[in-house]
C-alpha cells in the first residue's frame, strides 16, 4: 500500500492564482476611478502605482481629465492598443460587470485578468472570462492582496 504524503505550502489555489496575477501585471485599466480621492478606487490606484503599475482610468463622467497623471477614458474600447492593458479592476456594481467583462474581451487584445473589488462578484460574467482564458478575481482587493506577494 502506498500512501502519499501532502505537504501543506500555506497557499490556495486563489493565492498561487493571485500570486502569479501579481508577477506579471504592468498596466491596470480601473473602471470606476474618479477624481475624488477620497473613494476607495482612488487608494487602490494609488497603491498600484507606489509599486510601479500603471493605472490607466476609466470612468465616462471624467473622460478627458488626469487622474495620478494618467488620462481618464470613457470607456476600455478608448484605450489605445498601445497602453497594453494586462488587468481590468473593476470598481462598479454586479450588475455592470458583463458588459464590462464583454467590453475588455473585444477591445483589450493582450489582456489578462478581471479583476472585481470587494463585495463584487458576477457568476456568469467570470464564466465568460474564464472561457475566454482569462484569470478572474472576485470579490478581494489589489491592495490587500498584492503587498503578499509583492
Amino acid at each position: 500500500m502506498h500512501f502519499a504524503i501532502l505537504r501543506d505550502t500555506g497557499t490556495s489555489p486563489v493565492d498561487d492564482e493571485i500570486a502569479h496575477i501579481v508577477r506579471r501585471t504592468r498596466c491596470v485599466a480601473m473602471v470606476g476611478l474618479s477624481l475624488n480621492e477620497l473613494r476607495p478606487a482612488w487608494g487602490v490606484a494609488r497603491f498600484l502605482k507606489s509599486q510601479g503599475i500603471r493605472v490607466i482610468p476609466v470612468n465616462p463622467g471624467h473622460a478627458g481629465d488626469q487622474i495620478l497623471d494618467e488620462r481618464v477614458y470613457p470607456a476600455l474600447s478608448a484605450i489605445p492598443e498601445g497602453l497594453r492593458v494586462d488587468m481590468v479592476d473593476i470598481f462598479r456594481r454586479a450588475e455592470a460587470i458583463p458588459e464590462i467583462v464583454d467590453e475588455a474581451i473585444a477591445h483589450l487584445p493582450h489582456l489578462q485578468t478581471i479583476w472585481m473589488q470587494l463585495g463584487i462578484s458576477h457568476a456568469v460574467a467570470a464564466a465568460k472570462a474564464r472561457a475566454f482564458g482569462l484569470n478572474v478575481i472576485e470579490n478581494r482587493c489589489p491592495k490587500i492582496e498584492f503587498p503578499r506577494f509583492l
